[in-house]
């Protein structure tokens, strides 16, 4: 990583390995006195292959972020630029279909994402249908069990269950592994061990980053845990009110932050660390 100072607010400068950038994006909610601006003035980049956290508290505009990235919320102004291509407004199934081919998501909340009377075998099966691949049944079956000995779940174990009959972290599991299935170019996982107990995130994040290795997408990962983010990721990104206040590689903010919201975050993260670690009288 760069040894280069973190810059606050401004986006890198371009690149050809551009995958998905934002010009000036904007999400308000509401009108008047009592409008929300959940993003201003967005202006950002990421690479083909790099890891970026988004990291704030919450109420500072990440999730509305990642929602905006993949297309489930129009934006208010601004753009969304994928691949070089005009993104900010999604009309019609086939736009989108084509898109959440190559744009994936992880939610926080595993359970949520599951239909509750589907077998983990029906809800792999059924992602397939966002391929441009027409598979003979075989072949699915073949491919939803390697992707979940990809995250690291005996298909034999799981294929039949539902999903009040996994774990949360087996659940998160069965989700990264139907969200990489289509092998995305970009994943957004957003707060995705939120939800799931402390011994299970550890298999969730080395889920991700083992298969970050192997298939390369680019990995927008939301998080309000500053230590989380960076541990898994090459950049972050600090957001507070809307906007992104710094950026940078992430051994630099580390060593060196520049913005009061940031110094603040680490000195929350790192104050409650120790706290947690002394031992007990």
């Amino acid at each position: 990583m760069s040894d280069s100072r973190s810059t606050p607010v401004s986006a890198p400068a371009p690149h050809a390995d551009v995958l998905i950038a934002t010009e000036n994006l904007c999400r308000f909610f509401g009108s008047g006195p009592n409008q929300v601006r959940a993003v201003y003035d967005v202006t950002l980049q990421f690479k083909s292959g790099e890891i970026v956290s988004i990291v704030g508290e919450s109420g500072s505009g990440k999730s509305t972020l990642a929602r905006l990235l993949l297309g489930l919320l129009p934006a208010t102004s601004g753009t969304i630029l994928y691949r070089g291509k005009d993104a900010s407004h999604l009309r019609g199934a086939a736009s989108r279909r084509e898109y959440w081919r190559e744009v994936q998501a992880v939610f926080q909340d595993p359970f949520a994402s599951f239909n509750q009377f589907f077998t983990v075998a029906r809800v792999l099966q059924r992602a397939l249908h966002l391929s441009a691949e027409r598979l003979s049944r075989s072949a699915r079956t073949q491919v939803v069990r390697h992707c979940l000995r990809d995250v690291k779940l005996d298909p034999d174990d799981v294929l039949q269950k539902k999903p009040h009959e996994l774990s949360g972290g087996q659940r998160q599991r069965v989700m990264i592994a139907r969200a990489l299935m289509l092998r995305p170019r970009l994943l957004i996982a957003d707060e995705p061990t939120t939800m799931i107990d402390a011994s299970s995130r550890a298999s969730v994040l080395n889920a991700l980053l083992d298969l970050h290795r192997a298939y390369r997408p680019t990995i927008v990962f939301i998080t309000h845990d500053i230590s989380l983010a960076a541990y898994v990721s090459d950049r972050l990104l600090i957001m507070k009110s809307g906007q992104v206040v710094e950026q940078g590689p992430a051994e630099v903010l580390l060593k060196n932050p520049q913005h009061p919201y940031t110094k603040q975050l680490f000195k929350d993260t790192f104050s409650l660390t120790a706290a947690e670690q002394a031992p007990q009288r």
